[in-house]
């Protein structure tokens, strides 16, 4: 049965923030050589890996709401150069935009059910993707 993670994004203010992000960590590591893969390092080693590999995914909450999800491809346990054991969250480089869903502050990540989770958004009929301000404003209003 597939199981997802929850998370803070903490320092991004928007979606696009963590899209920039992201996009400069990929550069980063193809300009280095290194494995085009996003990773997220946490601390602490998900005991339940086994169901989250089975088409889990990392919704990020952003500004006191779920707003956007990645796709989990990995988790590696890694040793920090302080010696202490930590965990690669390793992502696809992929933002699906979701249904904003109110979340207070937790620390660390939590185990997310897929019944509890939000529902992605589509693209309009352009193909083009709605527009931050209306999205946190129809968010704002329980539209979406």
């Amino acid at each position: 049965m597939t199981l997802h993670l929850i998370k803070l994004c903490v320092g991004a203010d928007s979606v696009e923030d963590l899209q920039a992000w992201v996009d400069e960590r990929m550069a980063v590591r193809r300009r280095t050589g290194r494995p085009e893969e996003q990773i997220h390092t946490t601390r602490m080693m998900p005991k339940r890996a086994a169901e989250i590999l089975d088409g889990g995914s990392l919704y990020w909450v952003i500004k006191g709401g779920v707003q956007v999800r990645q796709r989990l491809l990995d988790i590696r346990p890694v040793t920090g150069d302080d010696g202490i054991s930590r965990c690669d969250l390793v992502l696809e480089p992929v933002l699906t935009l979701t249904a904003i869903q109110p979340k207070r502050p937790f620390q660390g990540w939590r185990y997310y059910e897929p019944k509890d989770a939000p529902r992605d958004l589509e693209l309009r009929g352009d193909g083009e993707e709605m527009p931050p301000e209306m999205r946190k404003a129809l968010g704002d209003l329980g539209l979406l």
